[in-house]
């Protein structure tokens, strides 16, 4: 077990004490083992708009946004992190693809895996989103080979990741066995370190049922403790885990002074034997000690490379101290690396031509942020376009369209002259999830709804198509949330027993964010992709503004 130790001085003073201490003349000085991590970079393979917010140094009570991102400005920092370290190594803890920008995702982020085998990445576990296309999907991304579908797209055969998926917690219901290898084991200088990689054991409850329904995703804790023995029997005593489930921190990125969420649950319930806990999936960057453990973030989309620096025992073979330190991606100070830059660019010769493309207007940024009652503009508009694209007949007779916050996955924005491309849209909705028609009752449109507060720390508000309004009071308890008699299409009151064809997207139809009761509708049809209908909306309606947020209300 580790000593974890934030302020260098004590580092130092650790360090000097262990060589220098009586009776230690003859043991040999620790190993030092560099660690870079990273997390959820969601095949940003450009700078993301926003950047990173942080604390201004100048005055901590106001923040600040900080140009940062992109594989070709975080391929230069890896470099740069681990000059001067004999030992290094540079893993993940999941999410490195799915929900993607257009770059990425025209190529089913083929382009994502090419880049960070490039940059060096060795390991990495297995988070949610990689599972968004389904198992074989994803061992694909592992081995390499043409997508079943569009086939081989990319300017050169795919060779699948030089990097190592990991996922301990993750087990075929047919088999038994793990997907991918629960650990790997490293040498450095001949200590052997133990990297455990593991998903959230939510992650069922966010994909398609159907890509996962041939698999079992197991409690993170009781995975790892499981483990313990049999790396110990093989000589491991230093153990690192890489899991892809994360914690709520206040403080600025390279802090911690509180922290709440599942992963403090779960380093607690760790064995002692885990020294150094990597996280994600929430998005937050921070540096915590929880439970005597170092555990560290590094925000989202490519901004942080998290540096943690560990000692090794030459004699007890175990971590004698962990420090970490999470490093901003300047875009404005790194220079861009040249394998980088070329591999983009030849993904871009293919993307351009359609990722450029004007696609209509807007007058404002559309925001996917919702207000207090949990509807958001470009929520409404997403809905709207889902309605249009199946509102005739022949296209499935929908009266009323829902679409899941969790697929709307960034702003519209307003740039020069407000146009927006068709890699702006692609980028709001990036999963190309086709859309079904189907009917429902009035109760089970009311059902559907209660279940937005299956998970009532974290509520799921679908957004609504125009027409449709209802109102839900926070103080009720579960199942009765939704005001039956607030609920109404095009000012009439929804009926309980009468029939309405609604239209989803093929995630929330088979029983996505926990959806079950959309299982339940009949006469199903399969209409365009998300995207495309959003796309064919902006033609039909340039220029799209936020319209007025008062189809969700909320009591209480």
């Amino acid at each position: 077990m580790s000593a974890f130790l934030r302020p260098i001085p004590a580092f130092a003073l650790l360090a000097a004490l262990y060589t220098a201490a009586p009776g230690n003349a003859q043991t040999a000085a620790p190993v030092d083992l560099r660690i870079l991590a990273i997390n959820d970079f969601h095949g940003y393979l450009r700078p993301p708009p926003g950047g990173i917010t942080i604390a201004d140094p100048e005055d901590r009570t106001k923040k600040i946004t900080v140009p940062a991102g992109g594989a070709e400005h975080m391929a230069t920092l890896v470099s740069q992190l681990r000059e001067g370290h004999k030992n290094a190594i540079f893993v993940a803890a999941g999410d490195l693809v799915g929900a993607s920008p257009f770059l990425s995702a025209m190529f089913h982020d083929e382009p994502t895996i090419e880049a960070l085998s490039m940059m060096g990445l060795e390991i990495s576990s297995v988070g949610n989103h990689e599972f968004d296309e389904g198992k074989d999907e994803l061992l694909r991304m592992q081995h390499g080979g043409c997508h079943p579908v569009d086939k081989c797209q990319g300017p050169h055969p795919f060779a699948g990741a030089k990097f190592r998926y990991l996922a301990a917690s993750t087990f075929e219901k047919s088999s038994g066995k793990t997907v991918f290898p629960p650990y790997e084991i490293r040498e450095f200088d001949g200590i052997p370190v133990a990297f455990i990689g593991l998903t959230l054991k939510g992650t069922p409850g966010l994909v398609s049922p159907t890509g996962v329904a041939d698999l079992e995703f197991r409690d993170e804790a009781n995975t790892v403790n499981a483990l313990i023995p049999e790396l110990k029997a093989r000589g491991v005593e230093a153990i690192v885990v890489l899991i892809h489930e994360g914690g709520l921190p206040t403080g600025d990125y390279n802090e911690c002074p509180d922290i709440s969420g599942p992963i403090v649950d779960i380093v607690k319930k760790f064995d002692r034997a885990v020294d150094v806990v990597v996280t994600g999936h929430t998005h937050r960057a921070y540096v915590c000690e929880i439970d005597g453990r170092l555990v560290t973030s590094g925000d989202k989309y490519g901004t942080l490379v998290t540096a943690i620096d560990l000692k090794l025992d030459t004699v007890t073979r175990d971590v004698i101290s962990a420090r970490a330190n999470n490093t901003i991606v300047r875009t404005a100070t790194l220079s861009k690396d040249a394998q980088q830059t070329a591999l983009l660019e030849s993904y871009d010769r293919l993307a351009a031509p359609i990722a450029n493309r004007p696609a209509g207007s807007v007058t404002a940024t559309l925001s996917r942020m919702p207000n207090n009652a949990g509807e958001s503009p470009l929520g409404d508009i997403v809905a709207d376009a889902q309605l249009a694209a199946t509102r005739l007949d022949a296209k499935g007779g929908a009266v009323i369209a829902f679409t899941n916050p969790g697929g709307v996955r960034a702003d519209i924005p307003h740039k020069e002259n407000g146009a927006v491309t068709y890699a702006d849209l692609f980028a709001s909705q990036p999963f190309r999830n086709q859309l079904v028609t189907v009917t429902l009752t009035g109760k089970q449109i009311k059902d559907m709804l209660e279940q937005q507060w299956l998970d009532p720390k974290r509520p799921r508000i679908l957004q609504v198509s125009r027409g449709f309004a209802y109102a839900w009071d926070g103080s009720k308890p579960d199942g009765e949330r939704v005001i039956a008699e607030r609920m109404s299409l095009n000012g009439q009151p929804i009926d309980p027993a009468a029939s309405y064809r609604v239209t989803v997207n093929n995630f929330l139809f088979v029983g996505g964010d926990g959806f079950t009761v959309l299982t339940q509708g009949t006469a199903p049809l399969i209409g365009v992709y998300d995207s495309d209908a959003l796309h064919a909306y902006f033609g039909a309606n340039s220029p799209v503004g936020p319209t007025a947020a008062d189809r969700i209300t909320r009591i209480n």
